[in-house]
């Protein structure tokens, strides 16, 4: 059995830390050639003690040095800075890279792994949001696979292997989160600490507050058209509170396939570093003995942010990444309790309705959006 040499970016986040786990519990089938991270140096210092990489990455440049003594009794390459994580992401003696950087700063360190050649594992979903038809477009240019991470879309990637026909509709589930049942009175005294308590799912917390507002969900409508080619009136979202079926593909004959497991991200992320191969483990099984299901349609009134999506994806261009910079600034604001829980999708309709649409999206564009939109959203938080 071939051992698959894999990059981790974003090694010292929630998705690096499980990844890392999968790789400790299969050490003949997975070794460890590159870790990154964005200021974690405790972290990142003691996990390259551990799996010896040939090279690891430090976002921030002040890092550097002190990284480079930590590790200078160790056959291991540093690097730092945005040149270092983009050598990092290149890195030739590699099979698999793991993208799980938060926000748009996992964009241009994709693009380089996928113009290198490499296999993806997507973790990151603003790699896809801001980029989606950019990065898409390099990857077919370049031959490269992209497998899925997350949950609901290594649930869709699951169903479609051994189909030949396409689907009529792709059905993502959501738990709908800490405040499903909410009022919009009650969400209005919304709390950071009450949003951070999601019932599923333990998660970064830029990507736990997604989840309440439900724009998590809206992004991975967006991903989900780029993944798997399909367009947004065919992608629903349905509310399924017990978090077990991860999604559906409906056929054109009526036939619906489901993907089931324990909310455990371990299993996609197992899959994905398997190269779509299944790799064995001992954790909990479900029993189907013990388990009732429910489905229910999402409210777009009360969650606005996943109307904001579809109409975002529909609009082309860069509205997506108008959409995914506002959310961002939006989301940093509530978690410092600058704004309130509905003030987020104010801020993201108010910069879907200002002038900053283009029509082609290259890497240029989608940075050049991020950031300017990023300044506006900004100052559009003091009139909140």
């Amino acid at each position: 059995m071939s051992i698959t040499k894999i990059s981790i970016l974003g090694a010292t986040g929630s998705i690096g830390q499980q990844a890392l786990q999968v790789v400790r519990e299969n050490p003949n089938r997975l070794k460890v050639s590159v870790l990154t991270a964005h200021s974690n140096i405790e972290a990142l210092t003691r996990l390259a003690k551990e799996f010896q990489p040939a090279v690891v990455a430090i976002r921030e440049d002040k890092l550097f040095l002190p990284l480079k003594k930590a590790l200078s009794s160790y056959p291991i390459e540093v690097v730092a800075g945005e040149e270092g994580l983009i050598a990092a992401a290149a890195y030739n003696e590699t099979d698999l890279i793991l993208s799980s950087l938060v926000g748009i700063a996992g964009l241009k360190p994709t693009i380089v792994a996928i113009k290198a050649g490499k296999t993806i594992a997507l973790a990151n979903k603003e790699v896809l949001v801001a980029g989606g038809s950019y990065v898409m477009s390099e990857a077919k240019k370049q031959g490269v696979t992209i497998i899925p991470v997350d949950s609901e879309h290594s649930a869709i990637y699951q169903c479609l292997q051994g189909e030949s026909e396409t689907p009529e509709t792709l059905w993502i589930t959501a738990s709908g989160g800490p405040f499903l049942h909410h009022t919009k009175e009650e969400l209005m005294e919304v709390t950071p600490e009450q949003a951070l308590k999601h019932p599923r799912w333990k998660m970064g917390k830029k990507v736990t507050i997604d989840s309440a507002t439900l724009a998590n969900k809206g992004f991975e409508v967006i991903e989900a058209h780029w993944l798997f080619d399909m367009p947004a009136s065919k992608i629903k979202v349905v509310v399924h509170p017990q978090s077990i079926v991860h999604s559906l593909v409906c056929f054109e004959d009526g036939s619906m396939k489901a993907q089931l497991a324990q909310p455990d991200m371990r299993l996609p992320i197992a899959l994905a570093l398997g190269l779509g191969k299944r790799i064995p483990n001992k954790y909990p099984r479900l029993n189907l003995y013990d388990q009732s299901f429910s489905f229910s349609q999402p409210s777009f009134d009360r969650f606005p942010m996943l109307s904001y999506a579809y109409e975002a994806l529909k609009k082309g261009g860069n509205s997506t990444a108008i959409l995914n910079a506002a959310d961002s600034v939006a989301v940093k604001a509530f978690l410092e309790k600058r704004i309130s829980f509905l003030d987020i999708p104010r801020v993201a309709e108010a910069m879907l309705s200002r002038d900053f649409y283009e029509e082609g999206v290259d890497l240029e564009t989608i940075v050049g959006t991020d950031e300017r939109v990023t300044r506006e959203a900004e100052d559009f938080l003091s009139t909140l």
